[in-house]
């Protein structure tokens, strides 16, 4: 059966085993609690799924329709809803708490990776310079990109200069450190992907 949960990122910690002395580099999220909006079944809309909200704000926020659709719930606003997919046994109403997860359980972590800005095919794709020496004008060009009159353009896949970052990433293989269910905080030995205080969404393995 498939869970999940919604949290922010805080921040990379660390934690000490004492009996070792080990020093396990851990990602710290505020995750949940997160009210069930929505459930979706296979048999009425073509797939299983849960609807979860997460961070409530002030209902000037939402529009009409979000609100409508949360208080149809019996859910206050929320800034957030997500849809994890797959069978999960809950029902509208309920609250996911960090509870659902255990220490050493493995769990896929998903988010928004840090947004780069344009960057060059070195920093993007990790091309290699060129000459430095002799009057060279290469240095961190990125070389030929496609014949001339055949096909009289440049091939798309093409790998240049571009935007870098701020793409949706899923890490897999981490494991859950410690959790703290008075904080509502996950430890998650790693890194996960994305910036401090951005969304992410954590899945059972």
């Amino acid at each position: 059966m498939a869970k999940g949960i919604l949290g922010r990122k805080l921040g990379m910690s660390q934690v000490f085993d004492p009996e070792t002395g080990v020093m396990t580099a851990v990602t710290v999220i505020e995750a949940g609690p997160c009210p069930v909006v929505q459930v979706k079944v296979a048999e009425a809309d073509g797939y299983d799924a849960v609807q979860l909200a997460f961070e409530p704000v002030a209902e000037r926020k939402l529009s009409k329709p979000e609100i409508g659709h949360l208080q149809k719930a019996g859910v206050g606003p929320h800034r957030h809803v997500v849809e994890i997919r797959g069978h999960i046994g809950l029902s509208v109403g309920e609250i996911v708490t960090v509870e659902a997860f255990e220490p050493g359980e493995q769990v896929k972590v998903s988010g928004v990776t840090v947004g780069k800005g344009f960057q060059g095919t070195i920093k993007r794709h990790g091309f290699t310079r060129g000459p430095v020496s002799h009057g060279s004008h290469n240095i961190r060009k990125p070389g030929s990109i496609g014949a001339s009159a055949t096909p009289s353009r440049v091939r798309k896949g093409m790998r240049m200069s571009g935007r870098m970052g701020g793409n949706r990433v899923t890490q897999r293989g981490l494991v859950v450190q410690e959790v703290d269910l008075e904080r509502n905080l996950l430890l998650i030995k790693g890194s996960v992907p994305g910036p401090a205080s951005g969304l992410v969404e954590i899945r059972a393995a």
